[in-house]
Parts: structure tokens; C-alpha cells; sequence
């Protein structure tokens, strides 16, 4: 039985992911944490208050990863970087990805998702004033786009069941990697 804020946004965090954050209501939080609605909303204020505390520690972990990427000078190391610390997040936070990438569309209206979207917006726009060609920009996108479709859409790799952590992430990374490697780090190698 959960009976701590921290279980209470967990089980909704699995079952936003699940059945959706529309399909989920704060009764089936409620049962699945063998608690009553008024428990619930004690702890939260809202079902909306729920998704915000699922949501946030991820947002603000990419967040940060982008800071660390933006305030560093662009070389090979700080790309390698760049991409372990990517990929460490998308593993760390599957569902938050899963939720975001799946069901943003349908929460445009909330604010989290609407913080979650404009750090998205913020990777696109560093890597796109790196003065680099067009196919180049679109390379980025496809890449750390990709990764994170993947991880989020595959249910064997999103719930790591069948292959072990380890493997996926060094998979993510040396794909990343490789599809980034034509793009030079340094304006001397443009």
C-alpha cells in the first residue's frame, strides 16, 4: 500500500505512461495505491499537480544537461560528453520520455509540457546556431530525436525487460555518435 507522496507520483507516473494521462483518473491512482481519492488529493492537489512532479525531474535534468552543453566550448570531448549525458537522461527518465513524446500533443495546455517543449525547442536552437549546413542541423535532429523515439516507442527496450541497460545505452551512444561524427566540432574543421 502506498502511503508517501514520492509512491503516489511513481504509480501515476507508470500509469500516465500506460494508459495515458486523459485515460488515467485520480480514482485508478487511488486504487492502484490502495488509498482513497481523498488521500490522493491531499498529497496533490490535482491530477495536473501529479503529472508536474512525474514530469519535472526530467525536464530538469535535460535542462541541465543543455546548460553544461551550452556554457561548454565545442569540441570532440564536450560532444562525447553531450551525448553520454543524452542518453544517461533518456534511460533515466524512459517513461517522462515516453509520456512527453507520446501524449504532448494532447497536453499542449499544460504547463509542464509546455516547459518540456520549449527545452526541447532550446536543444533544437543551440544546435541549430552552430552555423552549420542545413543537412547538417537536420542530422541532430535526427539523431537525438531518433534515439529518444526509439528508446520511448520500443517496448523492449523501454522497459529494459530483454536487454540489459548496459547494451542499450552503449547501442544509443555508438549510433548517436556515429551519426553525429560528420559534423565538426570547430569552426576550423567547417
Amino acid at each position: 500500500m502506498a502511503n508517501t507522496h514520492d509512491d503516489l507520483r511513481d504509480i501515476a507516473l507508470a500509469e500516465f505512461a500506460s494508459a495515458g494521462y486523459m485515460g488515467t483518473s485520480l480514482q485508478r491512482i487511488a486504487e492502484l495505491a490502495g488509498l482513497s481519492k481523498s488521500s490522493v488529493l491531499y498529497h496533490y492537489a490535482s491530477k495536473e499537480a501529479l503529472l508536474d512532479a512525474a514530469l519535472t525531474p526530467a525536464v530538469d535534468a535535460v535542462g541541465a544537461v543543455l546548460a553544461r552543453t551550452a556554457s561548454a566550448v565545442e569540441s570532440a570531448d564536450s560532444r562525447a560528453s553531450f551525448i553520454a549525458d543524452f542518453v544517461d537522461c533518456m534511460l533515466q527518465y524512459r517513461l517522462e520520455i515516453h509520456i512527453f513524446i507520446n501524449q504532448s500533443r494532447a497536453l499542449v495546455d499544460v504547463p509542464v509540457m509546455a516547459k518540456a517543449t520549449d527545452l526541447v525547442d532550446g536543444i533544437a536552437e543551440y544546435f541549430h546556431t552552430q552555423n552549420l549546413p542545413f543537412e547538417q542541423k537536420m542530422r541532430f535532429g535526427i539523431a537525438l530525436g531518433g534515439a529518444a523515439y526509439t528508446l520511448a516507442s520500443d517496448p523492449q527496450i523501454s522497459t529494459l525487460d530483454t536487454v540489459p541497460v548496459e547494451e542499450v545505452r552503449a547501442a544509443l551512444i555508438a549510433i548517436v555518435s556515429e551519426l553525429l561524427s560528420t559534423i565538426p566540432t570547430s569552426p576550423a574543421e567547417q
